[in-house]
């Protein structure tokens, strides 16, 4: 008997009146949000504007959803195209299915085209953006725990996770793999706010270091994992992709450090520029303890100069009697 586990939700949808609430797809929302709000305080920190990683977001989100369900439809195809199977149930992204690999992949095409249009390099807008991607990641893995999916092998740990038995899943206790991803991702973006403060990260070595880290903890979270996957030599597909992508992370974190050190001084052209001119202005207007205009005595003080025109008066009266 379990004395101890982490419950799984009844149901993955809340229904407000006609309007169905999916956990997954909230999830998903929260973490995108997360991400743009950081990622534009850290944007904000390094010399950009305000608004500038939304902006961008607008172009990244989109692509990133597409090429996150693209890789998990191509690499899970006979969950859709397999006799039996519907094709069309591979739109329906609301019921889970998205590799972070496609996402990040595609999301980095959309980022390209939306930084192209602002006139910024991307390694900079991806290095603020990196601690938010992890954050999102944290909070986008529980979308999994609303499906009951993606969880690890058969447990009697005390945080083993509650699986309910339906068509394509067996009732027992499993390694919530979902929660360790999330604690994990939580770790990688602590981890990059700390070396980013400490070494000055720039040219996209900040993000180069989130890509690394997470894929070191994908790969052993991956291969605890008992859901359906293809396997190349022994191993889940998802393993060997952790394992190449950290790879050449690493390498560009190396080479990039030498081709390229230190951290770039300007970021977002437009706001360096508009900066100066904001500055000159300010020099050019008058201080507000000084005159605006120099003027006269007795534009200064008229009562005054009334006293000594009078004096004057007198003394001339005077002068004459």
């Amino acid at each position: 008997m379990d004395l101890a586990y982490i419950p799984s939700p009844s149901t993955g949808v809340i229904n407000l009146g006609p309007i169905p609430l999916r956990g997954y797809a909230f999830c998903i929302i929260i973490g995108v949000f997360v991400a743009v709000w950081y990622g534009n305080k850290r944007w904000i920190a390094r010399g950009g504007t305000a608004g500038t990683v939304a902006d961008i977001a607008v172009w990244a989100v989109p692509f990133g959803l597409v090429g996150g369900r693209l890789y998990h439809v191509i690499t899970d195809y006979q969950l859709y195209f397999s006799e039996g199977e519907n094709w069309v149930d591979a739109f329906k992204i609301w019921e889970g299915g998205l590799g972070i690999w496609g996402a990040i992949a595609l999301g980095a095409v959309g980022a390209w085209i939306g930084c192209r249009r602002r006139g910024i390099p991307l390694p900079a807008w991806a290095d603020a953006l990196a601690p938010g991607i992890a954050f999102a990641q944290a909070i986008g893995r529980w979308g999994n725990w609303f499906n009951q999916e993606l969880y690890g092998r058969p447990t009697d740990l005390p945080w083993a996770l509650k699986i309910t038995e339906s068509a394509n899943r067996e009732a027992g206790t499993y390694h919530p793999t979902f929660l360790y991803e999330s604690l994990w991702c939580v770790g990688v973006a602590v981890l990059v706010i700390w070396a980013d403060r400490r070494f000055k990260l720039g040219h996209g070595r900040a993000f180069a270091l989130y890509v690394a880290a997470y894929c070191a903890g994908r790969a052993w979270i991956e291969y605890m994992r008992v859901d359906e996957a293809h396997h190349v030599l022994g191993l889940r597909l998802n393993v060997w992709t952790a394992i190449v992508v950290f790879l050449l992370a690493v390498v560009y974190l190396v080479v990039s450090a030498r081709i390229r050190p230190g951290r770039e001084e300007i970021v977002e052209p437009k706001a360096a520029q508009a900066a100066p001119a904001k500055d000159a202005a300010a020099l050019d207007e008058p201080a507000d303890d000084e005159p605006k205009d120099a003027g006269t005595d007795a534009d200064e003080d008229p009562v005054d100069a009334d006293e000594e025109h009078g004096a004057d008066n007198g003394a001339g009266s005077a002068a004459k009697g």
